[in-house]
C-alpha cells in the first residue's frame, strides 16, 4: 500500500523577492515524514489571486493533501482565503465561531478588534478551523487544502494541529554514508546498487572539504529491512 501524497504552496512576495527566508517547508517535510505522508512538490507563488488560485486547483487535483503557508493575515494583500474559496467555487465571509475566538483574544489583550483583525475572521463556506494556540487567529481546512500562517512559530503550531487527524502510511526510514570520493568514481557501482533496489531511494550529494571531493550517499525507504541491506552493500562497496 502506498502512502498518502502532499504538495506545499509557498504563498508570498517575500519569499520570492529574498526578503524572508522559508523554513516552513523545511518543517513540514520532517513532519510528514514522520507521519508517513510522501512530500511530492513545492511550489512558491507570489500574491497574486489568479496565481494562487490556479496553484491550488492543479495541486489539489494531483495530490492526497495540500499545505499552504502564509497570506491569512489582516492587511490588504492578504489574499490567501479568497483564492482558496474562488479555487473551491465557495463563498466567504466572517464566521461567528471564528470571530468569537478573535473577539476574546483582543478583549484579554485589551485592544480593538477593528476591522482589520476582524479579516481574520473570513472562512470559506464548508471549511474547518484549525487550531492556533499561538496567536488565536485560525487557520481552516477546505476539501483537502491545508491554510495556515506564514509566520513560522504558527505554522508549527498549525502543522501539529492538522496532521493527527490524518491518516498516514509507513514512516520514511532513512541511513547515510560519507565517502571521501568523488561521485565520478562511485557512480557507476552505485546505480547498479540502486537497480537492485528498485524500491528504495538512493541519493548522492557531493561536497568539497579542504580540497577533498566526497559525497553522502542516502537511502531511503519504507522496508528497514531493504534499508539495512542496502546500506549494508554499500559499505562493503566503499570500504573505509
Amino acid at each position: 500500500m502506498t502512502n498518502p501524497t502532499a504538495a506545499m504552496l509557498v504563498i508570498g512576495d517575500e519569499i520570492l523577492s529574498g526578503r524572508t527566508r522559508d523554513s516552513n517547508m523545511h518543517h513540514l517535510a520532517q513532519e510528514l515524514t514522520k507521519q508517513g505522508i510522501d512530500l511530492k512538490e513545492v511550489r512558491v507563488v507570489s500574491d497574486d489571486r489568479a496565481a494562487i488560485v490556479s496553484a491550488v486547483r492543479a495541486l489539489s487535483q494531483a495530490f492526497d493533501h495540500v499545505f499552504t503557508s502564509g497570506g491569512i493575515g489582516p492587511t490588504h494583500d492578504d489574499i490567501t482565503a479568497d483564492c482558496i474559496a474562488e479555487a473551491f467555487g465557495r463563498s466567504i465571509g466572517v464566521r461567528d465561531d471564528a470571530r468569537a475566538l478573535l473577539g476574546a483574544h483582543y478583549a484579554r489583550q485589551n485592544m480593538e478588534f477593528n476591522a482589520a483583525r476582524q479579516r481574520m475572521a473570513r472562512i470559506p463556506e464548508g471549511a474547518a478551523l484549525i487550531d492556533n494556540p499561538v496567536s488565536i487567529a485560525p487557520g481552516f481546512t477546505l476539501e483537502n487544502v491545508h491554510v495556515m500562517a506564514g509566520v513560522p512559530s504558527v505554522f508549527t503550531a498549525m502543522v501539529a494541529s492538522v496532521l493527527p487527524k490524518l491518516t498516514g502510511g509507513q514512516p520514511l526510514l532513512s541511513q547515510s554514508l560519507r565517502l571521501m570520493r568523488g561521485e565520478g568514481e562511485i557512480a557507476e557501482p552505485l546505480g547498479a546498487l540502486a537497480e537492485r533496489y528498485p524500491a528504495l531511494s538512493i541519493g548522492s550529494y557531493p561536497f568539497q572539504r579542504d580540497g577533498i571531493y566526497g559525497a553522502n550517499i542516502v537511502i531511503r525507504g519504507t522496508n528497514g529491512v531493504e534499508v539495512d541491506a542496502a546500506m549494508t552493500e554499500l559499505s562493503k562497496l566503499f570500504p573505509a
